[in-house]
Formats: C-alpha cells, sequence, structure tokens
C-alpha cells in the first residue's frame, strides 16, 4: 500500500503514549461503548462532575493542540519537524452569547496573527457559528425578515468577516471556512461567495468548503466556477466529505425533508474523487485544500497531479488530516514534499466537547480507518519493546 506506516516517526512518542492511543482507538471501534459513553458524558457534563481533567489527559491530548495558543506551539514545532504544517483551529461553535461570539472573533485575529510570526501556519480557520448566533443563521437560511436586532448582528457579523478576511488579505495568511449543518449551509454559501467576490481577485485568501457527502454539491462546485468565471474572481475550495452525518438525518427526519447525505459510501466517493478531478484540471482558477482520511482519494489526488505535471510542492494545492488521524498519509505526504497541513483544535476543553463527540463519532462510523490505526499502534509498540 502507497501509505504505508513506514513513513510515520514514532520515535517523540514514549511507550506510555503509545500504549493510551492504542487503548483510546480501541474503545472507539466499539459502536456500543461509543453510545454509552456519549450518554455517560452529558450527564457527567449536565452534573458538573470532576471529569475534564480525565479528558484533557486522554481523548482531548489526542485530538488537540491545547487549550490556548501558546499550548499549542510545542505540537506545532513536533509536526514541524516533520514537515507537516498546522491549521489552528479554535474549535469553540454554536453558542448564542454575545461575549463568546466577541470572543471568538478575537481569537480567530490572534489566530491570524501567530500564523503571520510562524512560517508553519498556512491557513487560519473559522466557523459562522462562531461568530454568529446559529438561530441568526437559520433564519437567514430561511430567507425569512430580519427584526431590527437581527438586522444589527448581521451588519456586526459581515463588520467582522470584513476585518479578518482584510487582514488575512494584508499578511497573504488565506483563510478556510468550515462548512456545517444543511440548514444553515445555504447562509454561509452566500457570505462566503460575497467575500471570494471581494478578497480573491487576484489571490486567493477566501477558501470555502464543500462537504461532498451532500449529493447536491458536485453540481454547486461546477457552478460557482462558472459564477466564478463570470464576475473574475478566484476560487478557494476545501474539498471534506463531511461530519454531521447522523445529525443531517435525524434533522431530515424529524422535519419530514428529504435528507442531503447519499445514500451509499460509494456514491460520496464517487461525488469526492469528481470534484478532485474537476478542480485539478481547472487549477488555473482555483486554489485548493484537499480535507480527507481516505487513502484511494488521496491516491487519485496524485496521479492527477502527476498527470497535469504539478510539482508536489505547488502551493496552489494542499492536503489536511485531522490532528491524530491518519498519520500515514501526512507523514508520506510530507515525506515526498508535498503541501500537507494538520488541523490542530484548540480551546477549553469544555468548549471544545462538541468537537470531540465528532471525532469520535467518526472513529467510530469508519471502522476500517479506526482498526488500521489500531494495527499501526500495535506495530509501533513492538518496536519500542
Amino acid at each position: 500500500m502507497i501509505f504505508s506506516d513506514k513513513y510515520i516517526d514514532y520515535s517523540s512518542k514514549t511507550r506510555k503514549e503509545l500504549r493510551q492511543a492504542l487503548i483510546l482507538f480501541s474503545l472507539l471501534s466499539n459502536k456500543l461503548i461509543v453510545k454509552i459513553g456519549h450518554y455517560l458524558l452529558k450527564i457527567t457534563l449536565t452534573l458538573h462532575l470532576p471529569v475534564l481533567f480525565i479528558i484533557k489527559k486522554t481523548i482531548f491530548k489526542h485530538f488537540c493542540g491545547g487549550e490556548n495558543i501558546s499550548e499549542s506551539r510545542e505540537k506545532i514545532r513536533d509536526l514541524g519537524a516533520h514537515n507537516i504544517q498546522t491549521i489552528l483551529d479554535y474549535s469553540v461553535e454554536g453558542k448564542n452569547d454575545i461575549k463568546i461570539l466577541e470572543n471568538t472573533y478575537k481569537e480567530i485575529l490572534k489566530n491570524l496573527d501567530e500564523g503571520n510570526k510562524n512560517s508553519l501556519i498556512p491557513f487560519s480557520v473559522f466557523k459562522f457559528t462562531g461568530l454568529a448566533r446559529f438561530d441568526l443563521l437559520k433564519k437567514i437560511n430561511e430567507k425569512k425578515q430580519l427584526n431590527e436586532s437581527e438586522q444589527d448582528e448581521l451588519k456586526i457579523l459581515k463588520k467582522r468577516l470584513d476585518n479578518i478576511c482584510q487582514k488575512a488579505q494584508n499578511i497573504k495568511i488565506p483563510i478556510l471556512i468550515d462548512a456545517e449543518e444543511s440548514w444553515i449551509q445555504d447562509a454561509i454559501d452566500e457570505l462566503t461567495e460575497e467575500l471570494m467576490t471581494k478578497y480573491n481577485k487576484s489571490d486567493v485568501i477566501v477558501f470555502h468548503t464543500i462537504q461532498l457527502y451532500r449529493w447536491d454539491k458536485l453540481k454547486y462546485i461546477k457552478d460557482l466556477h462558472n459564477k466564478a468565471k463570470s464576475k473574475k474572481f478566484k476560487l478557494g475550495l476545501k474539498l471534506v466529505r463531511g461530519a454531521y452525518m447522523e445529525k443531517e438525518s435525524i434533522w431530515a427526519k424529524n422535519n419530514n425533508k428529504k435528507c442531503f447525505i447519499h445514500q451509499t459510501k460509494e456514491n460520496c466517493d464517487q461525488d469526492y474523487n469528481a470534484a478532485a478531478k474537476y478542480c485539478i484540471n481547472n487549477i488555473k482558477d482555483m486554489g485548493l485544500c484537499f480535507g480527507t482520511h481516505n487513502e484511494e482519494s488521496t491516491h487519485l489526488i496524485l496521479q492527477l497531479m502527476k498527470q497535469k505535471r504539478i510539482e508536489n510542492n505547488d502551493k496552489r494545492i494542499y492536503f489536511s488530516q485531522l490532528l491524530g488521524m491518519s498519520d500515514n498519509i501526512s507523514y508520506y505526504l510530507a515525506y515526498f514534499n508535498y503541501n500537507v497541513a494538520k488541523y490542530v483544535p484548540y480551546g477549553p476543553i469544555r468548549e471544545v466537547i462538541p468537537y470531540l463527540i465528532r471525532r469520535v463519532e467518526e472513529n467510530s462510523a469508519i471502522t476500517s480507518q479506526t482498526k488500521s490505526e489500531i494495527k499501526r499502534l500495535k506495530k509501533a509498540l513492538k518496536k519500542k519493546a
């Protein structure tokens, strides 16, 4: 297999750390344990039981950089030593508290400052739900009339977006805007397109994330490309499969709507690969970030780059995986000098828990990848013996 584990450097990991990671993935491979654990976690957090210390020493340590930028710097250095860059992700989302939204906005600006000082940070990233109330985005998505207070909120959101993108443009650190739930995604699409139209005239500053587990998004990419050519701006696209599968299914059922998610994994894979091919074929108009843990898709992209005679380290193309997952892909790409960056989430433990829950559910659902992680960790432990 092309993405073998021989390129992964476990030398900085102790036997204890490897054992902890092995236990973690072994637990994540059991769907019943994950389901029970999720239920118990909700209870313990509601009752304010002292579990955050345990979370920080286990799952948080594996999937996150720290509680703030300062704590995350060690992880940035460790990855950088292996030619792997870092995308710092302040993973606080979905809040309706005005003070928390303001704090997240300030943190994104700090994130940009850190990228300006550190060449190992090629992008900054944020979610719309970190900057605006979920209910406001939902109302915009449904094209409902905003009251006076909500109109003021929208003005504040647009001002924040402009300030972030203006700063990103000034210091030449592109912005990745994450995708979210389908019932607010149209609003995010519209606002992000406005930003790309304004800031992507000469360089790609704003990247829009496209979830290809949605059956409507391959067509959306092509339509957006045509719009970009017509309005004379460059596309910034981050292609992912998606992270809200269970949530989307439940929402569609409860609201008697057609679910946007592909019915089969094969259809999702086909759309992701078709989107990758379309984008590589039109690379002259785009900046691309392939956010994937899928080995077949990654191999396909490498083959497409080779066919198009695109250099491994062409700055128009980045690959990204999540911290703590698919190191075999990340280290392989880094070894052969492709542009690769790990998403490194950070933030107060309690606030990052929604992110951690998605990682747990993802590893539980994708059993083949989780089993591969277990095999790699067992082999690494044997070598440490």
